[in-house]
């Protein structure tokens, strides 16, 4: 299973911290992801937020994905997950996850939630390899009106 396996990553790859730096990188793969993509002014609110965390996954040189997240209360909650889309099918989802998967253990969180769009069906099949359980709807969640599926996640010592 994905969620109990830390992959290595492949040579010249690496997951590390957002930093100001990367914004306008950050943002353009948002935008190119994205069809109600955050704002600049977004990421770079999360790089100053004290619960939020930006994990960047960088294939040799180039930024591959980013995911978000949030700790709140003793939960973590994934805010944006984001591929290149000419790196999609790679791997990189993947190992984000189990990256935030692993650290979560580490911190002895118990749960992981995020909403995922409802016609989102690669995101959904995804997240339920490693594990993530439906556990509400959200309607009317996204700005074109269209509903969230909210999962969750029970992290394992």
């Amino acid at each position: 299973m994905p969620n109990n396996q830390s992959n290595p990553l492949p040579a010249g790859d690496r997951i590390a911290p957002m930093q100001p730096a990367d914004l306008a990188a950050v943002h353009q793969l948002e935008c190119v992801s994205q069809d109600d993509a955050w704002s600049l002014q977004h990421f770079a609110d999360e790089l100053k937020s004290p619960v939020a965390s930006v994990d960047l996954y960088w294939c040799q040189n180039q930024l591959a994905g980013f995911l978000c997240s949030w700790l709140i209360a003793g939960e973590l909650q994934i805010q944006n997950l984001a591929t290149l889309p000419s790196m999609r099918r790679r791997g990189v989802a993947v190992r984000l996850l189990q990256h935030v998967i692993a650290r979560s253990r580490k911190s002895g969180l118990n749960s992981i939630w995020l909403e995922v769009r409802l016609s989102n069906a690669p995101a959904i099949a995804l997240y339920e390899r490693f594990g993530f359980s439906a556990h509400g709807k959200r309607s009317a969640y996204y700005p074109d009106g269209e509903d969230a599926l909210i999962m969750m996640y029970i992290v394992e010592s």
